[in-house]
């Protein structure tokens, strides 16, 4: 189990390393290299837009590899999600910038973007199945928690190399060059990716599948009919963790920089620790999944971000890293506590003839609620001089609409269930 979980988290690790190596370059760089035409706003708009773009192409990825997954098998969605992915984010690095090709260039990274995200859709899916099939029960969330763990670890390994480009190059060399250095890096990864992928095995709930070939002819098309309701509400549910994360790692390092002229180092210093923070948490908070239930710890960490979103915006405002930082690492960690058991908990939550299908489908949709966006909506809310509690107010809003689509979930806990549930009943 551990050699299985350590290569689904490797995996997951470098495909959201590339997903996040953009993520931090539409905050810092691609809105005068691609859109330099408009005003600062609206340029860092345009690169928030293509930044969501990959989101909106993440379900349309679940769908693609969830029927690879469900008919083939979820070793095959894990190599070639990867693949894809890897390609995608080496070539945004060799992408010419608007100076080059004008309005060409945006258009190019747009598609880039889309096929980065077409890939990550398929990556979540059968890399938590991948541990989840494996994992004895009792022990299912704590092993699942893994690939859980792998975004912190992909953002930390983004973001410490832009933070290491920045601190050693001057403005002009990282605007001309280093900021394509982190995506170049993508295919060195990718590369050690798949080479532990190769050497896994297929999950024994596939080979049963198999075996008494009962294998979904068209699972997208019996996802939508036996399971659309669970899949608006996971995708419902899980919107808030992506709200935050984004907010903290995407949107706050634009604001922090441009709006109150904290230096960059400081900002991805302060933001890389609490991402830190969420990563080493994962595992504990998992335990506790295994031990009290999937769905109450749901609730908790949806509640904690109600209650912390506006004392988040309030110590953001400051500008003094500690502060910040304190900000960062409580809305991380309350995000966490839900996101930490999801690995186990969609997977459960749906029949295993198309269980890679919709669950990637409710998680990666959670993406587009949550993540696609929220950069957009929180540079919008920031735009006066004062602080921004526009900001506040929409996050809290989503934490609300999370907590009360988890109240109409059901527990799957071994012990407090017997199976999967087709579609669960308002608790």
């Amino acid at each position: 189990m551990f050699r299985l979980a350590a290569a689904s988290m490797a995996g997951t690790a470098i495909e959201f390393y590339d997903f996040f190596a953009y993520g931090t370059a539409a905050a810092l760089v691609l809105g005068p290299l691609f859109f330099p035409t408009v005003s600062p706003l609206v340029a860092t708009l345009a690169a928030f837009g293509t930044f969501g773009i990959g989101f909106i192409a993440r379900p349309l990825g679940s769908v693609l590899f969830g029927h690879i997954g469900d008919r083939l098998g979820r070793r095959p969605v894990l190599i070639s999600s990867l693949l894809l992915t890897g390609l995608a984010t080496v070539a945004v690095g060799f992408a010419p910038t608007y100076r080059d090709i004008g309005i060409a260039a945006p258009v190019l990274l747009l598609a880039l973007r889309f096929l980065q995200g077409l890939g990550l859709g398929g990556e979540w899916g059968g890399a938590v199945l991948l541990t989840a099939e494996h994992a004895p029960a009792h022990r299912r969330v704590l092993w699942s928690s893994f690939p859980q763990a792998g975004p912190s670890v992909g953002f930390l390994l983004a973001n410490g190399i832009t933070l290491t480009l920045s601190a050693l190059l001057s403005d002009a060399q990282f605007l001309s060059w280093g900021w394509r250095v982190p995506f170049w890096a993508a295919g060195v990864l990718a590369a050690v990716g798949l080479l532990l992928r190769t050497q896994l095995t297929e999950t024994p709930d596939f080979h049963e599948l198999t075996t008494s070939r009962t294998r979904a002819a068209q699972p997208f098309a019996e996802v939508v009919r036996g399971h659309w309701r669970l899949v608006l509400l996971t995708a419902g549910g899980l919107s808030i963790g992506y709200a935050v994360f984004y907010t903290v790692t995407t949107w706050s390092l634009s604001y922090g920089t441009e709006r109150l002229g904290v230096d960059r180092t400081v900002m991805l210093g302060c933001i890389m620790a609490s991402v830190a923070a969420s990563g080493l948490a994962t595992p504990f908070i998992a335990l506790f999944g295994d031990r009290y239930g999937r769905r109450p710890l749901c609730l908790f960490g949806c509640t904690a971000v109600a209650l912390w979103m506006f004392p988040l915006v309030g110590l953001l405002r400051t500008g003094r890293p500690a502060l910040m930082l304190l900000g960062f690492v409580i809305a991380m960690l309350s995000f966490s506590t839900a996101f930490g058991v999801v690995g186990a908990y969609l997977p459960e939550l749906y029949d295993a003839r198309v269980r890679c299908t919709g669950a990637a489908v409710g998680y990666n949709l959670a993406g587009v609620l949550g993540g696609a966006t929220t950069p957009l909506v929180a540079t919008a809310a920031a735009r006066g001089d004062g602080p921004p509690w526009g900001v506040a107010v929409y996050l809290t809003g989503i934490a609300l609409l999370s907590l009360g689509c988890f109240l109409m979930l059901p527990e799957t806990r071994p012990s407090a269930a017997t199976g999967p549930a087709a579609d669960p009943a308002p608790a």
